[in-house]
């Protein structure tokens, strides 16, 4: 999200605008200007003044819907595998959505003092006009605060999809150590090599101390199996 300082100062006859950067975001009214089309004309400055807020208020909404499409994307990426991309994605749509918040408070201050008509420039028949800017422009807020509101949620999301995978890596590593503790303590049992061990001579003592450890592995996988450990 890029920021544009606009400027807009206003008298009985004149309008100014300032920008710090040469940008189309009124052509659309100039152009209506030269055309001699709609109320611009017949109405006061404090009427195109309203024009220009407008436009800028309108503004915002094609950025939130931009925010909003990358929100429902990384949404889905959050579901299906998430990785370090998205969590950085995350907040850096966090800190746009809290720099954009940061922009558009001061400007619904300043429509709510144009309401009230702190200026005698505004006339009765721009303040109907001027509270349906105050309206959208409340309608942008609430926006955000709803885009924050997600994404503080997709980061819990995050983390909980990082901890079931730790925990399903984990629930793994464990059944195998499982599986493994009673392989070991047959082979240390057969592994002390005492001179009267009866297995020792005999010819099938090898194949019957696998055979022994496979049924032990065998059985204590069905059994995490029943209990749908694995």
């Amino acid at each position: 999200v890029a920021a544009d300082q606009v400027a807009v100062v206003f008298t009985s006859r004149e309008v100014i605008t300032f920008q710090e950067e040469r940008g189309g975001l009124f052509d659309h009214l100039r152009e209506r200007i030269r055309r001699s089309k709609g109320k611009l004309r017949r109405m006061g400055t404090d009427y195109l003044a309203y024009a220009l807020i407008d436009t800028v208020v309108d503004n915002y909404f094609g950025v939130l819907e931009e925010i909003g499409e990358r929100i429902e994307f990384l949404e889905d990426e959050l579901v299906s595998d998430p990785d370090e991309y998205t969590l950085r994605e995350i907040y850096r749509l966090k800190r746009e959505v809290i720099f954009l918040r940061k922009t558009v408070w001061p400007l619904r201050e300043l429509v709510a003092a144009l309401c009230r008509r702190d200026s005698n420039l505004i006339k009765d028949t721009t303040v109907p006009y001027l509270r349906d800017t105050y309206d959208h422009t409340v309608q942008v807020i609430e926006t955000i605060e709803t885009f924050r509101d997600v994404l503080s949620g997709m980061l819990d999301m995050y983390m909980s999809s990082l901890s079931n995978k730790m925990n399903a890596v984990m629930k793994v590593l464990t059944v195998i150590a499982t599986l493994f503790m009673p392989l070991t303590f047959i082979a240390g049992v057969y592994g002390m090599n005492f001179r009267y061990m009866p297995e020792l001579e005999w010819n099938w003592g090898y194949a019957f101390a696998l055979a022994l450890m496979a049924s032990v592995a065998g059985i204590m996988l069905v059994y995490f199996r029943r209990k749908d450990w694995l």
